[in-house]
């Protein structure tokens, strides 16, 4: 995400002495951020946002901190205004779009995978278009599920954390995996596990905006520099002079088995619930999340249909889906944003409803509360099961429809699936910020897993 962080910094003068709040932000942020500098000249203040702006846009896209110290912050930087900057952006060669057309001919179970950000509308219906009338199996990759209609015949599923085993070992089986924006890491990977080192120069076609990422893990056959949506508009055009429709109708029945709702053995039902999310609201609504494990019932069993409709952290970090929701809230106001958090997730950020009622920012979070940090949880129980090893995962709740009241907000408690359409539509029509303070039972601790079934591994 493109983003400049403007952070005060003590004077130039001061520097170095121990002062109050006195931070070295290039140390503090240089292996974060694409950037990290101080402005230690007025007169360079233009020079130094102009380069904010174009590191921030190229290339993959991403955070710059630029500290400003007190004594600039006085001092006069001159008249030059600061021009907008338009970020250099790659396109494919024909060179490169032949050698994709030769091998898609060749392929037998060839796969689309399709990750990354700044996407368009047009080149992600444009791709999506290309893949369907050809047949051509599309995956796309974690927490990125919003790049196609999840509803589209040739759709497999996504690359993220708790799989569809079946798709799985089809990106295992696959003699052509065509990668189109998407960061080759851990997760989308399957823990580095999904591709054969000694298959990749010769099944792997890998573009990204940032040539860092080509190569970084995966040898490709062959590999380009490109803007993700340049080159989904470019790859659309291609005639490989073959379809992979029975291929594609395998891919999609799997993962509508797989995204059909499961048995659990609380009051509670996730899946239910969160395939209800996708029945009830419109198709422009933006879903937001943190991290944990309520998640996992979300991104498995919430069907996307539109482009631009999801935020959830790649990184992983806890709290980002609330700030998140009043974001999108903000930039679009007359659609709805629902945030979903599990309880430990939503405390790290909760207190934002406060900003959400004085601003009228109308979002709606579901507080998913099983009083427990449920992937760690999940992780001590599977490596050293039993009641008397976890630590420190148990959580003492407020009752969160009694915080949303406090601050202003609506809160409605749910404590049974049967409960969940009333509660959410009452939020629905709150005409203000609301939360659903969704009650489920820590046994079920993910999608198909119980801490009992843990215990007895």
């Amino acid at each position: 995400t493109p983003m400049i962080l403007f952070v005060g910094q003590i004077a130039l003068t001061d520097r170095g002495r121990g002062a109050f709040q006195e931070v070295d932000y290039r140390e503090v942020f240089g292996g974060l951020a694409k950037w990290a500098t101080e402005i230690e000249s007025p007169e360079r203040t233009v020079e130094v946002v102009e380069r904010a702006f174009a590191t921030a846009l190229q290339g993959r896209m991403g955070p710059v901190v630029i500290a400003l110290p007190e004594d600039i912050l006085h001092a006069d930087g001159g008249p030059a205004p600061i021009r907008p900057v338009t970020p250099a952006k790659a396109g494919l060669d024909p060179a490169f779009l032949e050698q994709v057309r030769a091998r898609l001919a060749r392929a037998e179970r060839p796969l689309l995978v399709l990750g990354g950000s700044g996407w368009t509308e047009e080149a992600a219906a444009a791709i999506g278009d290309w893949a369907e009338r050809i047949g051509l199996p599309v995956a796309l990759s974690f927490r990125r599920k919003d790049i196609l209609s999840n509803d589209r015949p040739n759709y497999a599923g996504d690359l993220g954390l708790g799989c569809n085993p079946k798709l799985t070992a089809r990106a295992k089986a696959a003699d052509l995996i065509l990668a189109i924006g998407a960061r080759l890491g851990e997760n989308p990977t399957q823990g580095y596990s999904l591709f054969d080192r000694a298959r990749t120069a010769e099944t792997l076609i890998h573009t990204h905006p940032g040539a860092e990422e080509l190569g970084r893990v995966w040898t490709p056959l062959v590999s380009a520099t490109a803007d993700n949506s340049l080159a989904a508009l470019a790859l659309s055009t291609i005639e490989p002079g073959r379809t992979w429709h029975d291929e594609a109708a395998g891919a999609h029945a799997d993962y509508q088995a797989f995204s059909t709702p499961v048995p659990v053995t609380g009051a509670v039902n996730m899946s239910e619930c969160m395939a209800h999310l996708g029945e009830v609201l419109p198709a422009d609504a933006i879903i937001t999340n943190g991290a944990g494990n309520f998640a996992a019932w979300l991104h498995r069993f919430y069907r996307h249909r539109a482009c631009r409709t999801q935020l959830a952290p790649t990184s992983g970090a806890m709290g980002y889906g609330y700030p998140a929701a009043l974001a999108a809230k903000s930039v679009h106001p007359d659609r709805d944003v629902i945030c979903i958090a599990g309880d430990g997730d939503y405390l790290m950020t909760g207190q934002e409803i406060a900003t959400a009622v004085q601003y009228g920012i109308d979002v709606i979070v579901v507080v998913v509360d099983n009083g427990t940090y449920g992937t760690i949880r999940m992780h001590q129980e599977t490596h050293y099961p039993g009641a008397a090893r976890t630590i420190a995962t148990d959580l003492v709740n407020p009752d969160f429809v009694k915080y949303a009241e406090a601050f202003g907000a609506f809160g409605i408690r749910c404590e049974t699936t049967a409960d969940f359409p009333a509660a959410l539509q009452a939020a629905r029509n709150a005409g203000r910020p609301a939360l659903v303070h969704l009650i489920t039972s820590a046994e079920d601790i993910a999608p198909n897993r119980t801490i009992t079934g843990l215990r007895s591994q």
